[in-house]
């Protein structure tokens, strides 16, 4: 029997566990100047932070698709009322030249990995310091509801662990929705990682040339990792060994209908023969639109060109923000089996 399972994933974060909890959530620092093109020409990170650090960090990415923190959950963690701009600078220095540190969210480290290691001049890091501690800093829609629920009301472990909610649920069934969404989640951070440091190093078609030789390999390594069968598969695929089989599309185009309906959408799973499957929605946010989105307007000539090259019956374009474009599909034992 097909059931489905509530996927709550929210994010904790909270301060250090001896800190006294504030019985409101902390406001960023104002602004200097409400002149955006002030602000722009006082702080020339402002520019580096969102070319940059956005990639990983945007606001505007749904809680679902993270790789890693939103900054605001950074700049939390990293200032309070006794940090000067100079040991913010340090800190951040620190953390970006030895991404494998845990840093001050320890939490985040666990769920998202270490950071890729892109080595920046000391300036430039310094610059973006300066801005996210003189300026508030966009939070996503979710941020704060869910910093509430889970800090103010005394629900926080501490230093932002367990980035994500805990399933309570005593039965089996949303144990397997949770193995499930973990083997997923684990899988988008690796590939999104390499994804963003394909697209540092040689830009968004040498991220193209990493998806056409990388993407299956790796997606197959984290297979061999977790004892599974992991895959990403999609009604409109680039490489054709992602095409969804009859039954994958049967879900593909249920989910479709709940993103639509903007409905909660939870995970689908069912247990057959002592074998767990797992089905959970790929939806697209503004940096997949650089490769995914619609012609000559997200995608650039170049990229075009690359996706001809190396995807000649390339299906999976024309999308917009917040669209189904997959699936994952996941199949691990029944450990009760």
């Amino acid at each position: 029997m097909k059931r489905k399972f509530l996927v709550a994933l929210i994010f904790i974060l909270a301060s250090c566990k001896d800190a006294k909890k504030p019985e409101t959530i902390p406001k960023l620092s104002e602004s200097k100047s409400n002149d955006i093109a002030d602000i722009d020409r006082q702080y020339p990170g402002k520019k580096i932070l969102e070319d940059e650090c956005y990639i990983c960090h945007s606001p505007k990415v749904s809680q679902e698709h993270m790789i890693g923190p939103p900054m605001a959950a950074i700049k939390l963690h990293y200032i309070d009322s006794n940090t000067t701009k100079e040991q913010f600078a340090e800190a951040l220095l620190h953390w970006i030249n030895d991404p494998e540190q845990a840093g001050k969210i320890p939490g985040a480290h666990k769920r998202f990995g270490s950071m890729p290691y892109m080595p920046k001049p000391d300036t430039m890091i310094r610059q973006v310091a300066d801005y996210l501690y003189d300026n508030d800093v966009e939070r996503p829609e979710w941020f704060d509801k869910n910093f509430e629920a889970r800090y103010i009301k005394g629900n926080g472990q501490g230093m932002g662990m367990g980035l994500f909610k805990e399933w309570t649920a005593p039965d089996s069934e949303a144990t397997y929705a949770k193995t499930g969404l973990e083997y997923a989640k684990a899988t988008q951070g690796a590939l999104g990682k390499n994804l963003v440091k394909a697209i540092q190093q040689n830009g968004t078609v040498g991220a193209i040339r990493f998806c056409n030789d990388k993407a299956i390999k790796l997606t197959d390594s984290m297979s061999v990792m977790h004892n599974a069968i992991i895959k990403r598969v999609t009604d409109k695929p680039r490489n054709p060994n992602n095409l969804a089989n009859a039954e994958e599309l049967g879900y593909i185009n249920a989910f479709k209908e709940l993103v639509s309906a903007e409905v909660v959408v939870e995970p689908i799973v069912k247990n057959e023969n002592g074998e767990v499957y797992f089905y959970y929605p790929i939806t697209t946010n503004t940096m997949c639109l650089q490769c995914h989105g619609k012609p000559n307007d997200q995608i650039p000539p170049a990229v075009i060109a690359a996706l001809k090259s190396l995807y000649p019956n390339d299906k999976a374009i024309g999308y917009d923000v917040n669209e189904v474009r997959g699936m994952w599909s996941i199949v691990f034992e029944d450990a009760d089996e």
